[in-house]
């Protein structure tokens, strides 16, 4: 059995990563820390492992993006002809993927190429969801700021309704239909989708129209739902920030992604079917949604274990 290379080894299977920076790099390891607020020692890991690929790439007369399915696949056999762990290169494989969603997110490349790529069950990561105990307390939160309302229409909209950060800030006005109870969304690949809204998120939302965008407006117009302190269409980075802030005052630690993840769980935990939840998170497969079916396993066998009096 081979034992796994240090992350600091040359990650391309024989090229060593160069230190030319490379933009398109440089914007996603930001994006790791501000948005996804990533430790610096992650950040570098994920550089680490990219840097890799991108010598490999440089070898085959390519550069960032335009890198295919196939590439990925060619480079983690040659990981694997180097004697590369299964944790290594299950590593660059979560790396990857994360640098592909971004590059989508981004617009630099309309297809995903790591999207379908699988990976075996240990590698999974069961992503975070709070307790609805957690969900309550950041809901509770209240701030004496001008823009709160703004904010509190923005956190209640990504639970009730599982959108992606990039999503949220991509609303425009005439997305909303108040009426109906629903909202049109453009997700990954241009792909439109309509996801319901309940009644909260529309009264909170109707308080922002009515008494903070105006203000922020200043007599401009805008076709964004959500905008900053100068009336610009609101950022990933700036919404993140007033995320994070909600949960240190609710002593609940969170991202972005915690929301969306917790959204998915407390439907499922209470009996949504899983197609249903696919289609209201735009994923094209389904056995991304699946992952969190083992979420709510788990909690259903953790209650078990705490409350049934022969569990144990």
């Amino acid at each position: 059995m081979h034992r796994g290379r240090r992350r600091g080894d040359a990650g391309d299977g024989g090229v060593p990563p160069g230190s030319v920076r490379i933009p398109l790099l440089d914007a996603f390891f930001s994006y790791l820390s501000t948005e996804r607020g990533l430790s610096r020692n992650t950040v570098e890991s994920y550089s680490q492992d990219l840097r890799g690929f991108c010598g490999f790439l440089s070898a085959m007369d390519k550069e960032m993006p335009s890198f295919t399915r196939e590439d990925i696949i060619r480079y983690i056999g040659r990981l694997r002809d180097n004697g590369y762990s299964t944790a290594s290169i299950s590593r660059f494989i979560s790396t990857i993927k994360g640098f592909c969603k971004f590059l989508v997110i981004e617009k630099r490349v309309v297809e995903n190429p790591a999207e379908s790529l699988s990976t075996p069950r240990q590698w999974d990561r069961l992503p975070k969801a709070l307790s609805l105990d957690d969900m309550r307390k950041l809901l509770e939160v209240e701030l004496d700021t001008h823009v709160f309302v703004r904010d509190s229409a923005m956190l209640e909209l990504l639970y009730s309704s599982g959108l992606r950060v990039s999503e949220i800030v991509s609303l425009k006005v005439n997305d909303i239909n108040f009426e109906g109870g629903f909202l049109r969304v453009m997700g990954k690949g241009a792909k439109e989708r309509v996801v319901p809204m309940n009644r909260r998120s529309a009264v909170k939302i109707k308080q922002y129209l009515y008494e903070l965008r105006p203000l922020l407006l200043k007599k401009k117009q805008s076709p964004y739902l959500f905008l900053t302190g100068r009336g610009l269409p609101m950022t990933r980075q700036r919404f993140w920030q007033a995320l994070k802030k909600l949960g240190a005052i609710a002593g609940v630690e969170l991202t972005p992604h915690t929301l969306r993840h917790t959204f998915a769980t407390h439907l499922l935990d209470g009996g949504a079917d899983l197609r249903s939840v696919q289609k209201m998170l735009g994923h094209s497969d389904i056995s991304t949604t699946q992952i969190y079916t083992r979420v709510s396993a788990d909690r259903i066998k953790k209650v078990y274990l705490e409350h049934h009096p022969r569990a144990k």
